[in-house]
This record gives structure tokens, C-alpha cells and sequence, in this order.
């Protein structure tokens, strides 16, 4: 973190310490109990985060996986399936949840970097079945691609995807936990993302800054559902307009800076890449996430962070950098250049 440690931690976009303005604004925030919809603070919220993803009602939720299960569960009965990619984030990250609890039934497609072919998917649907095959509920799609490294889903794949499962009624759900990166990588507002999927997540306390929450967003009647069921799981919290003030601040403040920690991720990757170019392609970074390919992920990252940087181990092979608001471009470069002279030596 800038001016306060000499560790640059890009493990997550998740680390960001709330501002001075956001502080402010949780001290200052009114609230009730929410179990009782009584707080104040977190009903703007949900309104200001419906009206910008193109719904009628929003729920906050504790966590972006807490928000997907939730629109999942809206959609996929027990038994029923949902279709993702193989990198999707509810199928590799959220802890197997939405079979464990919610009895759901998951089928996947392989990628190019978590980018979404629409014919891909389509060419998967389970239609009129019968007793013979597990029916198809429910697709979903992740906009930006974490495991894909941040990569942005194609607009016109998208839009005729969610056309033609309009069609057929097979629900979309739409996990957008960095959507806000995807709208400012190509400047479409949120809400034209958001008009394409019954139900679309957004998460608050990565590249926005709040330090916890995530909303979900769609019809008055699926959110009202929702909420119970966010209570069934132990998700009903009081007084939460403290927290949900934090994600409105960000709202309001941290979207048009998003594009700021892409312009730092590309930074980073230049800087590797000038000593390890087999590490990473610069022109691949497509927003705030760096996937670099190393040997010995694990024993390398601890090299790394020997020399003051911190980044997650996805895989034997693989390392994930991710630039956030706490973070300078200068940081980032710096950390770069780090990260390139370990792998050269490595190498």
C-alpha cells in the first residue's frame, strides 16, 4: 500500500482499505435493522445499485459468491443445471456451494481465455428432455473473466446469447463481480450489461473499494425471494447501513477511476515482460488482471515476495496479478520490474 509498508500486495483486488471519504460516510451513515427493512442507508443502496444495473430491486449481500448463489438458486430448481465455463468462478471459487446447498447440477464449456462464443453455449442446451437428460434452467456468464485474466466478454456474444435463451426461457445470470471493470474497459454503462441477464451480481470490494458487500439485482419479486432465502442461509444482517454506506460511497466516487488500475496492470506487465517476455504478452491485459506463466508458481511467488511483492498462486504454472486503488502506477511498475528480473533469474 502506497506511503504505508514497503510490501506492494497484488494478490487481490480485494486488499483496498477504505478512504478518508469513505470512512466518513460509514460513521455518518443512518441506519436500522435490515432484517426488519428498516435501515435507511442500505435501502439506498439496493435502489442506487438497481437503477445503474437496469433493475427494478437490488439485495445486498455479504459476498459476490453469497450474491451468485442466490441468483442461481432463483433459477435452477434441485436437479436442475446451470451451464458456465470451465474457468467460471461459481464452478472453481465458491466452494461447491450451489450443489451442496442448493442441490444444483452444473455443465461447462471451454474457453479461449473465459471468452464466451455464444454458439459454444448454445450448442450445449438441454431442451424437452424428458426423464432421459437433465434439463438446462439457467446459463451463466462472468463479465470480466477472473480466471480467463480479466478478460472482457464480447458484446455482440453476449447480447445474442441472452437473445436467443430469452427465447427459449432458459434464465441468464450474470456474474459481474467486476463489472465495473468490463463497463470501463469499453465504455458502455452498466445497465446495458445489466438489461441482458435476469439476475446480475456486482461485487463492491474489489476494484470499487468498499470494504465488504456485493449486491444482486433483478425483478422486485426474484430480489423479495432472494431475501428470504438470504436469511435461510444465515445472511440477514442488522445494522448494515455502516457497510452499505461504504458501498454506496464507492459508487458515487471509485467507477470512473476503475480504469486507472487497468492502465497500472498494463504497466506491470510491460515491465515484466521487458526481462521475462515468455512470462506474459503485455497486449493480452485487458483490464486489471495479470496472469503471468511461470515454472514452480509456488516456490517462485515466495522469491518474489523475498523482494517485497506479493502475488496469488493459481496453479503449478501460474501466477495472478491484480492492480487495485491502493496501489500507484509507479507501485506497479516498480513491482513489474521486480517480478521480471526474479523470472529472468529463474529462467
Amino acid at each position: 500500500m502506497s506511503g504505508t509498508t514497503s510490501v506492494i500486495d497484488l494478490r487481490s483486488d480485494t486488499l483496498t482499505q477504505p478512504s478518508a471519504g469513505m470512512l466518513e460516510a460509514m460513521m455518518a451513515a443512518p441506519v436500522g435493522d435490515d432484517v426488519y427493512g428498516e435501515d435507511p442507508t442500505v435501502d439506498a443502496l439496493e435502489r442506487r445499485a438497481a437503477e445503474l444495473l437496469g433493475h427494478e430491486a437490488a439485495l445486498f449481500c455479504v459476498t459476490g459468491s453469497m450474491a451468485n448463489l442466490l441468483g442461481i438458486w432463483l433459477h435452477v430448481p434441485p436437479g436442475g443445471e446451470v451451464l458456465c465455463d470451465a474457468v467460471a468462478h461459481i464452478a472453481r471459487a465458491e466452494m461447491g456451494a450451489h450443489g451442496a446447498l442448493h442441490g444444483v447440477t452444473m455443465r461447462t464449456w471451454t474457453s479461449d481465455r473465459g471468452k464466451l462464443v455464444a454458439d459454444d453455449v448454445l450448442g450445449m442446451l438441454a431442451i424437452d428432455c424428458g426423464p432421459y437428460l437433465v434439463e438446462t434452467a439457467a446459463v451463466e456468464v462472468e463479465d470480466t473473466s477472473n480466471f480467463g485474466g480479466g478478460t472482457v466478454q464480447d458484446f455482440g456474444e453476449v447480447s445474442r446469447l441472452s437473445q436467443e435463451l430469452g427465447g427459449l426461457r432458459i434464465a441468464r445470470h450474470l456474474d459481474g463481480a467486476r463489472l465495473a471493470n468490463a463497463a470501463a474497459a469499453t465504455g458502455r454503462g452498466l445497465a446495458e450489461y445489466g438489461q441482458l441477464f435476469d439476475t446480475v451480481s456486482l461485487c463492491l470490494s474489489k476494484g470499487l473499494g468498499a470494504p465488504v458487500g456485493s449486491v444482486l439485482a433483478g425483478s422486485a419479486s426474484d430480489m423479495a425471494r432472494a431475501r428470504v432465502q438470504r436469511k435461510r442461509l444465515g445472511g440477514g444482517w442488522r445494522q448494515a447501513g455502516v457497510l452499505a454506506a461504504a458501498g454506496l460511497w464507492a459508487l458515487e466516487h471509485n467507477l470512473p477511476r476503475v480504469a486507472d488500475d487497468h492502465a497500472a496492470a498494463r504497466a506491470f506487465a510491460h515491465a515484466v515482460a521487458q526481462q521475462a517476455s515468455s512470462a506474459v504478452d503485455p497486449g493480452s491485459v485487458e483490464t486489471n488482471v495479470v496472469l503471468l506463466q511461470v515454472p514452480n508458481a509456488r516456490a517462485v511467488a515466495a522469491r518474489i515476495e523475498e523482494r517485497g511483492v506479493r502475488l496469488s498462486v493459481l496453479g503449478p504454472r501460474l501466477l495472478r496479478a491484480v492492480t487495485h486503488l491502493d496501489v500507484t502506477a509507479d507501485e506497479c511498475t516498480a513491482a513489474g520490474d521486480t517480478v521480471g528480473r526474479v523470472l529472468a533469474q529463474t529462467a
